[in-house]
């Protein structure tokens, strides 16, 4: 197959503009409401803002239930949102500009379940080939490329090419999931908990994979994980969210190196080491967090943070700007917010 890197849609803003921006994205799912009560629902994603920059890797992490995999659906589409912004290479997504069929031709999505994510009575051949048929290729043209790729993600396309997905291992599966991702020459590929499930080699040989792929191809990714030296290792910038909001963005270096907020400390003291001599006495973080139907008022994260005072109850803390490329939601780092500490935020 040739090496060279496919030729991408024209790239309308120029590598300043980012690929994607979000604005005041929400997402709540109601629950079922008693009669005359108020319907109760579950703040999944509350007013989140960020941007995706070409080319570039951008973890997302957080805790279970953060509102990782939701913002990922409502990114590509599958999910709708209740309000907000949405911005591909300066256009507007289901717009004149770009319809909906045209951008999900340039976003794909790699899901964690690679099982549930291919239809088990097609071949993997037929799955790969299946998306460029959607959009008008032949019939034998599909088939080409989706033999090509299976080259281009390590798996033989005779050996492999006519079998089912309950005939392949999970690592297997996942490349074929890869393969019909890139499929549609993206720009964008969303991967949620796209390792997640497999097992530490063969991990390691898809990350590998997906990073040959990013430079090969000219990708840019959303990269969602809980495994935080896996998101080190992927990511150019990372965005840590809690209960359906960001808390800390920033790239990746500083963000692991010198953590502002002091969920992202939490997070961060939590990793494994191998050293014996420092092991994990303490829990970096105790208590649940807080259920999101009914979320705290002011700073979501007050309840659990060693250093909430009352500001923290009372004010949402806005999302600021501590280097030119690292931005926090905390109290500490706001000058004049009227936490007793914030001095500390400023060191």
């Amino acid at each position: 197959m040739n090496n060279a890197a496919p030729i991408h849609d024209v790239d309308v803003g120029g590598k300043s503009q980012p690929l994607l921006r979000v604005r005041r994205l929400r997402k709540h799912f109601p629950l079922k409401g008693e009669l005359f009560r108020p319907r109760k629902v579950v703040r999944a994603v509350d007013d989140i803002e960020f941007e995706v920059l070409k080319g570039e890797t951008l973890g997302v992490v957080g805790e279970s239930g953060c509102g990782k995999s939701t913002t990922a659906r409502l990114l590509m589409q599958l999910t709708p949102a209740d309000s907000g912004e949405f911005l591909f290479d300066g256009q507007t997504i289901g717009g004149r500009e770009l319809p909906l069929k045209e951008f999900r031709r340039q976003a794909q999505i790699v899901f964690q379940d690679s099982f549930a994510s291919l239809n088990p009575r097609l071949t993997v051949l037929d799955s790969i080939a299946f998306g460029p048929q959607v959009h008008g290729v032949s019939s034998a043209e599909a088939k080409k490329l989706a033999q090509d790729l299976l080259e281009r993600v390590g798996l033989d396309p005779v050996r492999f090419g006519g079998r089912y997905p309950h005939e392949l291992s999970g690592g297997q599966r996942q490349r074929i999931n890869i393969a019909r991702a890139l499929a549609l020459n993206p720009r964008l590929v969303v991967l949620d908990e796209a390792v997640s499930a497999l097992d530490k080699s063969v991990e390691a040989q898809v990350l590998n994979l997906l990073q040959d792929l990013k430079q090969s191809f000219g990708l840019t990714y959303v990269f969602i994980s809980h495994d935080l030296n896996v998101v080190r290792y992927m990511s150019d910038r990372v965005m840590v969210m809690y209960l359906g909001e960001v808390v800390e963005i920033g790239d990746s270096e500083s963000l692991f190196a010198n953590p502002r907020h002091p969920y992202t400390r939490a997070l961060l003291s939590s990793i494994p080491s191998m050293d014996p001599d420092q092991r994990t006495e303490v829990p970096a973080l105790s208590g649940d967090p807080p259920n999101p139907i009914n979320p705290p008022p002011g700073c979501r994260f007050h309840p659990r943070c060693a250093h909430a005072s009352t500001i923290c109850q009372q004010a949402v803390p806005a999302l600021t700007s501590v280097s030119p490329h690292h931005r926090v939601a905390c109290h500490l780092h706001i000058q004049g917010s009227g936490h007793p500490q914030a001095s500390i935020g400023q060191s």
